[in-house]
């Protein structure tokens, strides 16, 4: 009897296995930090009627996620460093998770303010973190993979969004929306993070500080960043509430304008890996820009609800590489992605700790249309900046060239 041919699988060594583990896990863990960000944007609206806040209230109440975030990225590094990869980002993702169920749970607008500052601390470490894994996972498969596990960050967003879309629709309230949807979320980042690489320092590598300022060469990807961010911040936070004081719109409407911007942003994102290898980043982010741009107009001029849906929609499509193709130069710019990464991301969630005070405090003073009149031209600098962001890969180890996918995963998974 002839002996079968082993699988395609079976073929592949031990350490092309850990290499395709890992970029399971990682997706996995995208998938569950989108999916926390989309649960909660969809019961801002809930929040803001619930405890009657106004616009402004509601903006500096939003100011305290993008505060934590700022202040606990810095930690990403030593906290890598102290624990390795796969057991601080599964520690740090089961936090976010948890964290979901708090904002919904305050009764008045100083104790809002004090659950989404430990919601956005937890966010921003995680966030750091996961990108920092990402990126030494792109460096083993050997082509580019960020925008594709941004990809994977926005289908959670959607998958997050759909689930509240129904519960406002169904009138469930947010405290048992929330609540739900974070023990769920809990258990499965425990399973996600089993193959993630558990990457770890040399023996006598130097822990690296507590806090750290940018380095010089984030400043300027950062900036890109900060315009993406600032859009994205604006179009989560608010296009639930534009769709209903400005549009009209329903509750259910409302929510779903949110699912519309993650739905187009995450089709972007996967796609952005292709595009970025033929067309390169410049180009890229420089035609996403244009489109964001149309979509920011489209949103300004808007009268109807679908005409402002798909204005948040366009905005999707337009910013979707940005973020993960920053993330990607930072990550191939240096000796320390983590370092690298925490730097750009601090620059760039800066636009995360103004933008929803900016949006409220000019919304207060004009209209939440004036609003997105500056959202729109934000998004001309990723035009305008797009070139910033055409980096080379990082070195790989001292013979300064990327090293295969068996001989990193022997000496470093």
């Amino acid at each position: 009897m002839a002996e079968l041919s082993p699988t395609p699988a079976a073929r592949r060594s031990p350490a092309t296995r850990r290499v395709l583990s890992a970029r399971r896990s990682v997706s996995a863990v995208f998938v569950i930090h989108g999916a926390v960000t989309g649960s909660f944007a969809t019961r801002i609206p809930w929040i803001k009627d619930h405890l009657h806040l106004s616009a402004s209230q509601l903006g500096l109440a939003l100011v305290a996620p993008a505060i934590g975030s700022f202040a606990a990225m810095p930690l990403a590094s030593r906290l890598l460093h102290a624990r390795g990869h796969r057991a601080g980002i599964r520690l740090l993702i089961v936090l976010w998770s948890a964290a979901l169920a708090l904002p919904a749970l305050a009764p008045d607008l100083p104790l809002l303010a004090l659950a989404l500052l430990c919601y956005g601390a937890a966010a921003g470490v995680a966030d750091v973190a996961m990108n920092a894994q990402g990126v030494e996972v792109e460096a083993r498969v050997g082509h580019s993979i960020m925008s594709g596990l941004h990809g994977m960050w926005s289908i959670g967003g959607l998958l997050g969004s759909a689930v509240g879309v129904a519960a406002a629709a169904a009138s469930v309230a947010a405290p048992v929306h929330l609540a739900a949807v974070a023990a769920v979320l809990v258990l499965l980042s425990f399973a996600a993070c089993r193959g993630l690489a558990d990457i770890r320092p040399e023996p006598k590598e130097e822990a690296p500080p507590r806090f750290t300022l940018p380095p010089r060469s984030a400043l300027l990807i950062g900036m890109v960043g900060f315009c993406a961010v600032f859009a994205e911040g604006a179009s989560g936070d608010w296009s639930g509430v534009y769709l209903r004081t400005v549009a009209g719109a329903s509750p259910a409407v409302a929510a779903a304008s949110y699912t519309a911007f993650a739905c187009t942003m995450a089709g972007s994102r996967l796609a952005g890996d292709m595009l970025v290898r033929r067309f390169g980043p410049t180009r890229t982010v420089r035609g996403g820009g244009a489109i964001a741009v149309a979509g920011g107009v489209l949103v300004v001029t808007a009268a109807a609800p679908f005409a402002a849906i798909s204005g948040f929609a366009l905005l999707g499509i337009g910013i979707a590489v940005v973020v993960p193709l920053c993330f990607a130069a930072a990550g191939h710019s240096g000796d320390n992605p983590s370092r690298a990464i925490a730097g750009v991301a601090t620059v760039t969630y800066t636009s995360g700790l103004i933008a929803p005070a900016t949006v409220g405090a000019i919304a207060q003073a004009t209209s939440l249309r004036g609003s997105f009149a500056v959202v729109t031209l934000l998004t001309v600098g990723l035009v305008a900046g797009a070139g910033i962001l055409a980096q080379g890969p990082r070195a790989s180890g001292p013979r300064g060239r990327r090293a295969s996918i068996a001989e990193t995963c022997q000496s470093k998974m």
